[in-house]
């Protein structure tokens, strides 16, 4: 059970890797779960029938660019976030923390929350608990993250640990606001790349009524080694009767080697902003389509994807939308890294329930890796 709004349900594992099913008031999602980035209520080039094609169960938006434009207000006054923007499935909210510090518009940080401009107009708003999940509140998503705060990459241990006492002063005032009855809450660990801070953290956030727990601050100035040091020690000692969620994560080789440490759920930006700068991902590595070798292929994009994309066009055709700057090129490249990714973490989840999954991540590893190698070595 996650508690009385959500039941997670685990049917196989395999070490520590985990597949199940969890089921919110209004819909339910496999695990190991990615989640495509509609930061804005859009994923990026891609339409909801377009998702829904892929099986996108769970799409992800931000509470932070949601209230800044067009208001929590205007979105709750047209029936919530889901018929704003024409999904009928489930949505999780980002707080909107993370895209405070990140974008650096603050002004002043502070126990009370914080004061920043906007990065839109430069207006002058503030953001505490209490006002992050009334806006989260008032978009109706189904998951509502935590407000927490999320230090550099380069901070000292002093200031991670600061950032992290200060999270959960904040999540204890987060669990005590309204929320609609069929929204669920996900508490935030911080604690960098500090193993004890990490394990003060978890055992702090279990103690309060969270439906789910994420990892945050990875993938922001550390490198990969890092970062699957902290999920090798870690994930796996998250509460394991709720979802394990990595925010932000990232390449195929994070998702796999995350999902063999334990985590059930991802979301990233990098296929959509990917596929807009020309990188398209496929199982043999990554691939730039702007690249000469690629003017006259007529194969698709990856051989082995059965995305419409990789279906009906050619390398070529779509090196040259890109060249020609078509707005069509967008699109299609959209629709095949997004597919490639939420297909990626499905096959994970056969392979853990056909007890697969070492020999499965093994031989994509061994691909994407050298793929990388010789890339940087170009």
């Amino acid at each position: 059970m996650c508690g009385e709004r959500a039941q997670l349900e685990i049917d196989a594992t395999e070490g520590k890797a985990r597949a199940g099913r969890v089921t919110l008031p209004r819909g339910s999602y496999e695990t190991p779960i990615f989640m495509p980035v509609g930061t804005h209520a859009t994923v990026k080039a891609l339409t909801v029938e377009d998702l829904e094609s892929i099986n996108a169960e769970v799409i992800l938006s931000n509470a932070y660019h949601l209230h800044l434009r067009p208001g929590e207000d205007l979105v709750q006054e047209l029936g919530g976030l889901q018929r704003f923007m024409g999904w009928p499935r489930l949505i999780l909210t980002d707080s909107g923390g993370y895209q405070v510090f990140s974008l650096r518009q603050l002004m002043r940080i502070d126990d009370e929350g914080v004061t920043f401009r906007s990065h839109i107009n430069g207006s002058k708003h503030t953001l505490s608990p209490e006002r992050a999940m009334g806006v989260q509140a008032a978009l109706g998503s189904d998951i509502a993250m935590a407000f927490d705060q999320c230090p550099p990459s380069d901070a000292s241990k002093a200031d991670v640990q600061a950032a992290m006492e200060r999270t959960t002063r904040w999540a204890e005032r987060c669990v005590r606001q309204p929320r609609p009855d069929h929204q669920v809450r996900f508490g935030i660990v911080q604690g960098g790349l500090h193993l004890d801070l990490r394990r003060r953290h978890i055992e702090a956030l279990a103690g309060m009524p969270f439906d789910g727990y994420a990892l945050g601050g990875l993938s922001v100035g550390d490198t990969p080694e890092q970062m699957t040091e902290v999920l090798d020690a870690v994930a796996s000692e998250m509460p394991a009767h709720r979802p394990r969620y990595l925010m932000g994560v990232g390449r195929p080789q994070d998702l796999l080697r995350a999902i063999s440490a334990g985590i059930d759920m991802f979301d990233c930006v990098m296929p959509t902003r990917h596929a807009r700068n020309g990188q398209l991902f496929t199982s043999q590595g990554r691939i730039v389509i702007s690249n000469a070798r690629h003017r006259d292929e007529k194969g698709p994009i990856d051989e082995q994807c059965h995305c419409t994309t990789c279906q009906r066009y050619s390398r070529a055709y779509l090196r040259h939308l890109y060249v020609a700057k078509e707005i069509l090129y967008s699109r299609l490249a959209t629709y095949h890294n997004v597919h490639f990714f939420v297909d990626l973490v499905r096959q994970a989840r056969q392979a853990i329930r056909a007890g697969e999954l070492e020999t499965f991540t093994r031989s994509w590893l061994s691909r994407l890796d050298a793929a990388d190698e010789a890339r940087r070595s170009r």
